[in-house]
């Protein structure tokens, strides 16, 4: 008896970081187990939006949109972006205070996105406005909105439109826990069943420590995804969010993220206690 191909599609952020991780299996590095794996890429906000609808297979996700799909999907322990005393930061174009920020027009890259959640627990007051993450340095730079909350290549480049920071939640949220801060991760749809769900868990670790082991390899491919980041940049980019804690969450990740519910349920920027599980494989 033959058994049919089985085949998943894998969802993930166009950014540098996302190439490098899934280098592995974009190139046909790692074993797949018979299973052919379909790459798509779209921002975070929207692959938050498309988890809840259950879309893709395994998908890329903001933690603080997972517990609203955790009945649907299960949290993979290897592919987290965590940002260890570094992290999304507020920048303006002017100097101004924490003390400022409810009352100045703030751009957000998504209000399911870690970013936001974090900034939340920092400040629940604040006057927001969604904009893609790839415009918000460009609407600070403009005037369009007073300061702004930058994610992924943002961090690195924001000095060069000429904007200040305000903070940088990776070191906020460090000096109040001591932890990493945990800001997305992968998810796998339970309905694959275990076997599946376990081969698919694999791939990830294995993608992820190729491209680690074949650093400049996986870089050359992650440059197409850099947004104009210079190549000692994009090294800097990736080695921030894609490291031993990316292989596997370990003790400190997973504190870290247990924390991140724990201070949204007390401070109530979310509903309910939520303890993530992990895929066992």
């Amino acid at each position: 008896m033959v058994t049919a191909l089985k085949e998943i599609t894998i969802a993930h952020s166009p950014d540098s970081d996302d190439a490098f991780m899934f280098f592995g299996l974009a190139a046909q590095k790692v074993e797949t187990y018979g299973v052919k794996v379909n790459q798509v890429l779209k921002d975070i906000q929207s692959l938050n939006i498309d988890a809840q609808n259950g879309v893709y297979e395994v998908s890329a996700i903001s933690f603080a949109a997972y517990p609203a799909v955790a009945d649907r999907y299960a949290l993979m322990p290897c592919g987290a972006s965590m940002g260890q005393k570094y992290g999304p930061m507020v920048v303006a174009s002017r100097p101004m205070s924490l003390s400022d920020l409810p009352e100045v027009k703030l751009a957000i890259p998504g209000m399911q996105t870690t970013a936001y959640l974090a900034l939340r627990l920092l400040e629940p007051k604040l006057n927001v406005v969604v904009i893609p993450f790839n415009q918000i340095l460009e609407a600070v730079r403009d005037g369009k909105v007073d300061a702004g909350l930058i994610i992924h290549e943002g961090q690195l480049t924001y000095a060069e439109s000429g904007l200040k920071k305000i903070v940088d939640l990776g070191e906020w949220w460090h000096e109040q826990t001591g932890l990493p801060l945990p800001l997305g991760g992968n998810i796998v749809r339970k309905d694959l069943g275990e076997d599946l769900i376990k081969k698919s868990t694999r791939m990830l670790q294995d993608s992820i420590r190729y491209a680690l082991s074949h650093r400049q390899e996986a870089l050359d491919y992650a440059l197409k995804y850099a947004r104009g980041l210079k190549n000692e940049q994009a090294d800097k980019f990736v080695g921030m969010y894609v490291n031993e804690l990316t292989v596997d969450y370990g003790e400190s990740g997973r504190k870290a993220l247990l924390k991140l519910f724990e201070m949204a349920y007390e401070k109530g920027v979310i509903g309910n206690k939520f303890t993530p599980e992990f895929v066992s494989f």
